[in-house]
């Protein structure tokens, strides 16, 4: 069955990779050159869907002040993970069944008790966090849950690559879809029951969207820096911009750069793929913390000075 599904997966990335190569063949050599082996092709592709998923829908993390959030899922799928890793299971499913029952959680503490969002978030992520970490302490060699927490997109393999592929089509189909109760409930959650739609699916929908993003990211930039791809592209596109549509398409510009080029600074100089893409995040972050036209520190720097003088 395994053996199956890994020739099913492989036929169907090289058959994206070579409609990919086909893009990549038109930039100049020096480019596309480190485009010639295999795993720089699979890592490239699954860069480009991770951070396109990721910026997405670190907009709505941002603006529903869900950064927290996005810590407390990413730690506690690392006994999901675990588990996965002792009875022969994909990460993927191990890890997404941990995070979403997690998720759950803290949503339902949140909404039915007289916690706040920080507690549940404390006491769920914490004890998940706790579990991961003494099951790990029992296994031998630790290699591959070293790769999870850190990120390895050099050596991403075609079955999870395929499961990434899947992840980020079902992310965006589901933006595409209920983007009007997204919008509505991001902003307004009053108004949102006021005018009819359930906002308690809405709020669990977008907390296992979230936790599908994180799960799907984990051989990209690993548990511990997904968080950063998460919140990093949503609050550069808010520093430039004051619309939610024009805020989506830069938040996905920023990940996919920041993928992109990331993985070129991890190839070229030997360095780990997941921090090397969360800085070239952050150094766009930083470019729009300073020059944002409307919100830089610039821009406020100047205003201040253009006051003293009048």
């Amino acid at each position: 069955m395994a053996d199956g599904f890994d020739d099913a997966s492989r036929q169907i990335v090289d058959v994206l990779l070579s409609g990919l190569m086909g893009v990549v063949g038109l930039l100049p050599e020096a480019i596309a050159a480190p485009f010639q082996y295999a795993f720089m092709q699979r890592a490239l592709l699954t860069a480009l869907v991770v951070g396109a998923t990721c910026g997405m829908l670190s907009c709505f993390i941002v603006l529903k002040r869900w950064s927290l959030l996005g810590d407390a899922i990413s730690h506690a799928v690392l006994p999901g993970v675990a588990i996965a890793y002792l009875v022969g299971w994909p990460f993927f499913v191990g890890a997404f069944i941990t995070g979403a029952l997690t998720s759950l959680g803290i949503g339902a503490i949140e909404r039915h008790t007289r916690l706040k969002a920080d507690a549940a978030m404390g006491v769920m992520f914490t004890a998940a966090f706790a579990i991961g970490v003494v099951i790990i302490s029992q296994i031998a060699t630790s290699t591959h849950l070293m790769h999870i927490l850190f990120g390895n997109v050099l050596g991403v393999q075609p079955a999870a690559l395929l499961l990434t592929l899947i992840a980020g089509l079902i992310a965006v189909a589901a933006v595409v879809l209920f983007y009007k109760e997204f919008l509505l409930y991001t902003f307004d959650p009053v108004q949102t029951r006021a005018l009819g739609f359930n906002s308690g699916r809405i709020h669990y929908g977008l907390i296992l969207l979230l936790t599908l993003t994180i799960v799907a990211s984990l051989e990209t930039v690993g548990i511990i820096l997904v968080v950063a791809m998460l919140a990093t592209p949503g609050a550069t596109a808010h520093l430039l911009t004051d619309r939610l549509p024009v805020m989506l398409a830069i938040a996905i510009g920023v990940g996919v750069i920041s993928a992109v080029v990331g993985l070129y600074l991890a190839f070229y100089f030997n360095l780990a793929s997941g921090g090397s893409i969360v800085i070239v995040a952050s150094a766009l972050f930083l470019l729009a913390l300073i020059f944002s036209p409307r919100h830089g520190l610039l821009r406020r720097w100047f205003r201040d000075v253009s006051l003293r003088r009048a």
